[in-house]
């Protein structure tokens, strides 16, 4: 599975943006997905992940009410709407894919990484 992120860019608080991440190949909707990111000079952070189906989501105490992930798998793409932007938002922002069950939280549980898209939220 190849990851492709984009929808990064340079934002003021308080505003919206939707990232997207699209896959290639036929198993797509086999895995569970998830967007973390890595602030500078910090590590890289978990933010909200979907189950392979949709049907289950789950969101870091950070972004919980402001982010909504989602997924077409027909269009083979997962998203994160990101609202209410705040400066501590800033950061680059990495879809990922995961054959792991259970709720991964942790980057390690991820088999296949995006290469990232940068996200500037100003005050």
């Amino acid at each position: 599975v190849q990851l492709q992120a984009s929808g990064g860019g340079l934002v003021q608080a308080g505003s919206s943006l939707r990232l997207s991440c699209t896959a290639s190949g036929r198993t797509f909707s086999s895995y569970g997905m998830g967007w973390f990111r890595q602030a500078p000079g910090k590590e890289r952070e978990f933010v909200t992940l979907i189950s392979w189906n949709g049907g289950n989501s789950y969101y870091a105490d950070s972004v919980k009410g402001r982010f909504t992930i989602s997924r077409d798998s027909a269009k083979n793409t997962v998203y994160l709407q990101m609202n209410s932007l705040k400066p501590e938002d800033t950061a680059v922002y990495y879809c990922a894919a995961t054959r792991f069950t259970g709720w991964a939280l942790h980057s390690y549980e991820y088999d296949y990484w995006g290469q990232g898209t940068l996200v500037t939220v100003s005050s």
